[in-house]
């Protein structure tokens, strides 16, 4: 069902988590990328990352269960086992070959205004959408109440709405302010180390941003994103994802448009943007989003959201995880 509040809220903590992450570390936010080096020359940063993201659990299970993600059953027999580790596969060798997923193109790529972006978006979105109307003929899913349009809205209920708002506030001052107060009180403000503590922290909270905001959105959830690719069916689709794109993909492009990559951020000399521009693009960079986006039709699930479903059912991560790992492992470089 439609959720209009929830979805709106949670895409501001998607726009925070990218946003610190570029002005404070100079880094875009690509979970597929950030996947790939945990996999391969793991660092303390993207441990830190993946730590906030793990403890995403704990606030919502304290303060908001309700709003904790609902996953489907874990694969029980061999048929499923091989489709889960082979949709990992898909999807890791997919986004290698396009340099990157949902996180890194369409959150962070489109507000940049990259034109490689806007391809990957274009040709993933579409094939996501093609792939999920194949195999899921009726289109319904447990996001959706039967005999109710999936675009009807619900709204939570006011102390929910309350505690929502406090949580989402209190996340998104503690991602601003505490790096700096870690500098000043490590005496390393001004300073750029890989390894100090101001910069483990913004990777930290970005991460426990993310991860909420994934869960709050409900774009960790398969079925919900499964009822927004049902688009034009309006009986099964759920809009709630487009919401995304104007509380996190518009003030993302706001806010670099109005900043720009003129000053250095907080806790880096320079910014680590990609360097490739639509011109560097061929075939196989069309190819693999054409991969990706095929994979996360079937099941709705891409990097990010896979990271928060490994931390809540393990047996699913080591399946879809090692299929991912093995995927980008195709491809060299």
């Amino acid at each position: 069902m439609f959720t209009p509040v929830e979805t709106s809220v949670g895409s501001l903590l998607l726009h925070q988590a990218t946003s610190v992450l570029l002005f404070q570390n100079g880094c875009v936010l690509g979970a597929s990328g950030f996947l790939r080096r945990l996999f391969s020359a793991p660092t303390k940063g993207t441990l830190s990352f993946f730590a906030g993201m793990a403890m995403s659990f704990a606030p919502l299970k304290l303060f908001l269960p309700e709003l904790l993600t609902s996953y489907p059953p874990v694969p029980s027999t061999l048929q499923t086992a091989v489709a889960t580790v082979g949709i990992g596969a898909l999807v890791g060798l997919g986004t290698k070959l396009s340099n990157g997923c949902t996180s890194g193109h369409m959150l962070c790529g489109l507000s940049r205004l990259s034109g490689r972006s806007f391809l990957a978006v274009a040709t993933f979105f579409p094939m996501a959408m093609i792939t999920h109307h194949l195999v899921h003929f009726s289109l319904l899913t447990e996001a959706c109440r039967p005999g109710v349009p999936c675009y009807a809205p619900v709204y939570p209920s006011r102390s929910t709405t309350t505690t929502l708002l406090l949580l989402t506030a209190v996340t998104m001052f503690a991602a601003q302010a505490l790096p700096r107060l870690i500098a000043r009180a490590t005496a390393t403000e001004g300073k750029t180390d890989n390894d100090s503590p101001a910069r483990q922290a913004t990777q930290f909270l970005s991460g426990l941003e993310f991860g909420l905001g994934l869960q709050i959105t409900q774009m960790s959830s398969p079925s919900k994103v499964l009822s927004f690719l049902s688009f034009p069916n309006l009986e099964t689709w759920d809009p709630s994802m487009g919401l995304v794109i104007l509380f996190g993909i518009l003030p993302n492009l706001i806010e670099i448009q109005a900043r720009g990559f003129r000053k250095p951020p907080t806790f880096n000399d320079k910014f680590e943007l990609p360097t490739k521009t639509i011109k560097d693009t061929d075939w196989k960079f069309v190819l693999g989003a054409a991969m990706f986006g095929i994979g996360w039709g079937f099941t709705g699930t891409c990097p990010g959201p896979a990271v928060l479903r490994a931390v809540a059912q393990p047996t699913w991560g080591l399946l879809w995880m090692g299929g991912f790992w093995m995927g980008g492992k195709l491809v060299a470089g």
